[in-house]
C-alpha cells in the first residue's frame, strides 16, 4: 500500500494520511444532511409530494454517490480530494430545475446523467486533460487564491461571523452568540496549535470545538450512535424514467440549457479544486497536473454513479483541502474518506454534531493558506494583474467558483493580446474565451 501510494517520495505515513482522510470527511460531512434537505424542497411549504424526493433516499444516495466516487479518486488518479454532490449544483437542480422549470426531479436526474457520460467521453478523449493542462500557471494561481477567499468567506458566513445585510450586502454578525463564540474558540486554538506546528492541528481542533459544545450545550448528544438505513428505491433509478418513457421530455431547449449549466459548473468547479488542492499539497509538476485525465475521468465516473442512485451532480470538494492542510498527500486519505461515508450510513445519528459552527474554522484556516499562491502572481504586469484579480474576487463576490473562472479568463486574451504578448496564449484558451461569452450571454 506504501508503495502504492509512494509515500516515501511523498514524504508522508499512514498516520497522516489517516489524520487528513477524517479531517476531509468531517469538513465534508455537512453534506449528507443538506443535500436531503436541498433536494427535498423540504423548506417550501405547500409543495406537492410529486415534486419532493425522498429526503432518506437522497440520504443514501448522497452517502454511497461519495464513497464512491472519493474512492475512483483515491484509487485511480490517488489524490487526497473527496467528491459528493455539489453544493449549488444541487440549489440549482431544486430551485431552478424543479421548482421554477416545472420539471420533475426524475427528468432532472437524466440531465445528471447525460452530463456526466458526456464528461466520460470528454475525459476519455483527453479534451478536459488539455483544458485544463491549457490554463496559464499564473491563473492557476489565481485560481487557487480564489477559492481560499472563498471558502473562507463561506466559513465566516456558516458561523454567522459574516451575515446578510439589506443596506451593504454583508456585515458583522453577533459575536456574542453562542454558536458563534464556539466557532471563535475553534478558530483561536486551531490558529494557536498551527503556530506551534502541530501536525493535524485542523483535526484536532474541530474535535476540540465539538466536545466544548456538547459541553455547553450548543451542540446536541446523540441519543443513540446507530440507526437503520433508509431505503434507496424511492431514487434509484428515476434517472432513466424519462429516457424509457417520455424521451420526447428530453427534446427541448429547457433540457439543453440544464444539460449544459450542469456540465460548465461542473467542468469548472472541479479544475479549479482539482487545481488548488494539488498546488497545496505540493503534487504540481511544471504548473501541470499529474493524472489529471484519471482524476477527471473518476469525477465524471462519480456524476454518473450519483444520478444513477439519486443525486444531483457528484463533484470534487474544495473542502478536500482540510484534509490536505491537516496532512494527507495521497489517494489513501481519500480512501479513509470513502469508507467514513459508508460508515455514516449506518452511525447518521453522529452527523449531529457536525455542525457549522465545528466546520467553519477548518475552512477559514485553509483559506489562509491557499491565498499563498497570490505571491506567484505577477502583479508588476498589469495584463496578468487584471484577469488574476478578477478571477480571484469575483469567487467570493459572485458565490461561484466556476463564475469568477469564466470572468477571469474572458480578460485574459484581451490584455495578453493587447500587450502584444499573443505568442504565449494557448489556442485553446480562446475557445475558451468564445464559450465564456456565449455562457454569459445564453446562460447565467
Amino acid at each position: 500500500m506504501k508503495k502504492y501510494f509512494e509515500f516515501d517520495k511523498l514524504g508522508t505515513n499512514y498516520r497522516r494520511e489517516i489524520i487528513g482522510g477524517v479531517t476531509t470527511f468531517l469538513a465534508m460531512a455537512y453534506i449528507l444532511a443538506v443535500n436531503p434537505i436541498m433536494l427535498s424542497l423540504d423548506v417550501i411549504p405547500d409543495l406537492p409530494d410529486s415534486m419532493r424526493m425522498d429526503k432518506g433516499a437522497v440520504f443514501v444516495a448522497t452517502a454511497l454517490s461519495a464513497a464512491v466516487g472519493t474512492l475512483f479518486m483515491g484509487l485511480i488518479a490517488k489524490y487526497p480530494i473527496g467528491l459528493a454532490p455539489g453544493m449549488g449544483l444541487n440549489a440549482f437542480f431544486a430551485f431552478t430545475v424543479v421548482l421554477t422549470y416545472g420539471i420533475p426531479w426524475q427528468t432532472g436526474l437524466t440531465g445528471v446523467l447525460f452530463s456526466g457520460l458526456i464528461f466520460i467521453v470528454l475525459s476519455l478523449t483527453g479534451l478536459r486533460e488539455l483544458i485544463i493542462n491549457a490554463i496559464p500557471a499564473q491563473l492557476k494561481f489565481a485560481v487557487g487564491a480564489g477559492i481560499g477567499l472563498f471558502i473562507t468567506f463561506l466559513g465566516l458566513q456558516n458561523a454567522q461571523i459574516i451575515v446578510a445585510d439589506e443596506n451593504t450586502l454583508v456585515g458583522l454578525g453577533d459575536l456574542s452568540a453562542g454558536p458563534t463564540l464556539l466557532t471563535i474558540f475553534g478558530l483561536v486554538v486551531t490558529i494557536i496549535m498551527m503556530v506551534r506546528k502541530i501536525k493535524g492541528a485542523i483535526f484536532y481542533g474541530m474535535i476540540m470545538t465539538t466536545v466544548l459544545g456538547m459541553f455547553v450545550s450548543l451542540i446536541e448528544v446523540p441519543h443513540k450512535v446507530v440507526d437503520k438505513i433508509p431505503s434507496v428505491a424511492p431514487t434509484f433509478g428515476a434517472a432513466f424514467d424519462a429516457i424509457i418513457n417520455e424521451p420526447s421530455s428530453l427534446m427541448t431547449t429547457q433540457f439543453l440549457v440544464i444539460v449544459i449549466t450542469f456540465l460548465f459548473v461542473d467542468f469548472f468547479d472541479t479544475a479549479g479544486t482539482l487545481v488548488a488542492v494539488a498546488t497545496q499539497a505540493g503534487l504540481m509538476k511544471n504548473d501541470r497536473l499529474p493524472r489529471a485525465g484519471k482524476a477527471l475521468i473518476s469525477d465524471s465516473l462519480a456524476t454518473v454513479t450519483g444520478a444513477v442512485m439519486g443525486t444531483s451532480t457528484t463533484t470534487s470538494f474544495i473542502e478536500s483541502t482540510a484534509g490536505v492542510a491537516a496532512g494527507a498527500k495521497t489517494g489513501f486519505a481519500s480512501i479513509v474518506t470513502a469508507v467514513l461515508f459508508l460508515l455514516a450510513l449506518f452511525f447518521s445519528p453522529l452527523l449531529l454534531v457536525i455542525t457549522p459552527a465545528v466546520t467553519a474554522p477548518a475552512l477559514i484556516i485553509v483559506g489562509v493558506l491557499m491565498v499563498s499562491t497570490l505571491g506567484n502572481i505577477e502583479w508588476s504586469r498589469f495584463e496578468i494583474a487584471v484577469p488574476a484579480f478578477f478571477t480571484i474576487i469575483a469567487m467570493p463576490l459572485t458565490y461561484s467558483i466556476a463564475t469568477g473562472i469564466a470572468i477571469g479568463f474572458v480578460f485574459y486574451p484581451i490584455t495578453m493580446l493587447v500587450s502584444g504578448r499573443r505568442k504565449e496564449i494557448h489556442p485553446i484558451m480562446y475557445g475558451l474565451f468564445v464559450i465564456f461569452i456565449l455562457y454569459f450571454i445564453y446562460i447565467k
